[in-house]
């Protein structure tokens, strides 16, 4: 699962009676770019915008801040998926399907409760039609349940979160 890095940087600007001074390195609002994390289409960024009024020093405030679902393609799949040390679960999904626009919270929701413990990713089967095909999916929503690089179960259709919970704790234990 990869973790996305947040940075907060402001700076704060001190005077006397009203009078600005600026000691800030950066002249005016910039905005930094890392490198995108392995497996992901995140990019990171970091922002720095001067203030007024107060003597110069930046302030950092960094949180690590992990995905719930994260999107995996045809190019990510064997790295994501297949060769994931924890249990997976993918949703089969697409845009205009309204059972999947049902299913997709609570989705989001396992994949808060369960981080570090199972891998959540979904898959848009109109971007990404081969898996889906080599998968056998017909129908989406579609779950599918993968451990050890090997598909275990799957769920068709918008089911109750108890469901899903069920099969995961099932894949836990194991």
């Amino acid at each position: 699962m990869a973790v996305e890095i947040s940075l907060k940087v402001s700076t704060v600007l001190a005077g006397r009676a009203g009078v600005a001074h600026s000691r800030n390195p950066f002249c005016s609002k910039e905005k930094l770019h890392f490198p995108n994390v392995k497996g992901t289409n995140k990019h990171s960024s970091l922002s720095v915008s001067p203030s007024s009024n107060r003597g110069s020093r930046i302030i950092c405030k960094a949180r690590e801040a992990v995905d719930g679902v994260q999107v995996v393609t045809d190019t990510n799949w064997n790295n994501l998926v297949i060769a994931s040390e924890n249990p997976v679960l993918v949703e089969f999904w697409a845009p205009w399907c309204g059972p999947c626009r049902m299913i997709a919270p609570v989705v989001d929701e396992l994949a808060k409760e369960y981080t570090g413990k199972i891998a959540c990713f979904k898959l848009n089967t109109d971007d990404c039609p081969s898996i889906a095909t080599q998968y056998g999916i017909r129908s989406i929503p579609t779950v599918l349940f993968f451990k050890n690089g090997e598909r275990k179960e799957s769920i068709i259709g918008a089911v109750p979160k108890s469901t899903l919970t069920a099969t995961i704790e099932k894949y836990l234990e194991v």
